[in-house]
């Protein structure tokens, strides 16, 4: 048997778990020891967030009551189809409130500002909120941003706003693992135990290069593996938004130009199944109760397809 270490990137390299989550059946893609985290294999992800986020704006309308929302970005289409919804259905976002999970920093730390066409920000504003009908949006002053003004407080802005937490955080993992942009192996994040881990705020990182390579296969950045055009920083939600969120929803369904080549494939396994550890920073969903939805494309077994080749 040919053997060897994973390279000295790889932020989680323990291979007698990464060699039992990448054997992970289909049929037992369903099944996990924590009741409250529950997985679910569907053909399709995107409709089911869609509906998920129109569900909840329409009872905030209905029952007038807040409904605040942690949000990943870019995500333009789907966006779009929750605007129209809420067009045609002709419901009043007055109770709204929305919080961007992240953005892109340069390499001093200073955030993306909201012209920067691959920002979050950006997008969101420009496609979500720009969608929904004039007469429906909430003021633009429920749709929060980071910013370097509010970089240092967004954590505490969430929590106020969500009178604990957001009522709803909406996750997918990166190619090394992350939720939002909170990196494994960066200097502001570290590695420390669970417990502590748990607690960090939100704040300005240095991405792994994994994160790096991921974005410059999108479609902000071209789609081309133009690696020098992805920013070296961002800013994002720490761990303990996630943990004081009062509903959890994960989505795993990334390919790649809906081919079936996806990176998400295989982190999609190690944050579901593997050790929970800040390595693999979604994995810390699994001691939560949260609903993930996996694709049936990214639920596919893999392994050596020798006629492939590249």
């Amino acid at each position: 048997m040919f053997t060897f270490d994973p390279a000295s990137y790889v932020p989680y390299r323990n291979k007698e778990v990464l060699e039992r989550c990448r054997n992970i059946k289909r049929e037992d893609m369903e099944k996990h020891p924590n009741p409250n985290f529950r997985i679910h294999v569907t053909p399709a992800v995107g409709g089911i967030w869609v509906g998920d986020m129109v569900a909840r704006i329409v009872e905030s309308d209905l029952l007038d009551k807040k409904c605040v929302m942690i949000l990943p970005n870019p995500c333009p289409v789907d966006y779009m189809a929750v605007a129209e919804s809420i067009n045609r259905l002709n419901v009043n976002c007055r109770n709204l409130h929305v919080f961007m999970m992240d953005e892109w920093a340069d390499q001093d730390g200073n955030i993306a500002p909201l012209d920067y066409p691959a920002g979050f920000a950006h997008s969101n504003l420009k496609y979500f909120y720009g969608s929904i009908r004039e007469d429906l949006r909430p003021p633009i002053e429920q749709f929060h941003f980071p910013t370097n003004e509010n970089a240092n407080c967004y954590s505490k802005m969430i929590a106020e706003c969500g009178d604990g937490g957001a009522d709803i955080c909406y996750s997918g993992p990166g190619w090394a693992g992350h939720i939002a942009f909170i990196d494994p192996c960066t200097p502001e994040f570290g590695c420390p135990p669970i417990e502590e881990y748990l607690e960090m705020e939100a704040r300005i990182v240095t991405l792994h290069p994994m994160t790096i390579m991921q974005n410059s296969l999108h479609g902000c950045f071209g789609c081309s593996g133009d690696i020098a055009n992805v920013p070296p920083k961002a800013f994002t939600i720490g761990p303990v938004d996630v943990k004081n969120s009062k509903n959890r929803f994960e989505m795993h369904s990334i390919t790649t130009m809906g081919t079936y080549s996806s990176w998400q494939r295989m982190i999609s396994r190690l944050v579901l199944y593997g050790e929970v550890t800040p390595l693999v920073p979604s994995s810390i969903l699994q001691l939560m109760d949260c609903d993930v939805y996996v694709s049936e494309e990214t639920a596919k077994p893999f392994g050596c397809d020798e006629l492939m080749g590249y």
